[in-house]
């Protein structure tokens, strides 16, 4: 009868979330439930350490953002709010949909950035972006052939 309840209480125990107690090296921003996902991908962005990407694989093979990791000494909190401390860190908090609110020890909670419908696409920065490209490309040609144009050589222009 003993061991039974000892075995109750013990199912009724459950492991703390992470971040939950406050006592690790990362503040962590979920953007979305873990239980959308069947298995998770921890990838570094930038520099080593800083800033961390929790990467989730969803059902149906799709990867998906599902947490960042921000080190501490990279951020510190005030009141309840998350404040960058480091240019990496400054990024990832401009870029989530909304502002992280604080549920716990480290664990904040922020919407992520809003999916943009096809016939919105390419946006301005997307066209800036394809510009800058073929800039750099045709660059790269030029560095490659010599610097040698039409007008150099004498050919017609």
């Amino acid at each position: 009868m003993r061991k039974l309840k000892k075995a109750v209480v013990r199912a009724k125990i459950r492991r703390a979330k992470p971040g939950a107690k406050g006592g690790g090296r990362f503040f962590h921003i979920q953007l979305r439930p873990s239980r959308d996902f069947v298995a998770f991908r921890v990838q570094d962005v930038g520099g080593p350490g800083g800033v961390e990407r929790v990467a989730g694989l969803r059902a149906n093979g799709s990867w998906d953002t599902a947490k960042w990791l921000v080190e501490k000494t990279h951020a510190h909190v005030e009141g309840d709010r998350l404040i960058a401390d480091t240019p990496e860190a400054r990024k990832v908090l401009k870029t989530l949909g909304s502002a992280p609110v604080h549920i716990s020890g480290d664990r904040f909670r922020a919407k992520p950035r809003r999916d943009i419908p096809e016939d919105e696409k390419p946006t301005p920065a997307m066209r800036r972006a394809q510009l800058a490209n073929i800039k750099k490309a045709q660059a790269a040609v030029r560095k490659r052939r010599g610097g040698l144009t039409a007008r150099k050589i004498g050919g017609p222009r």
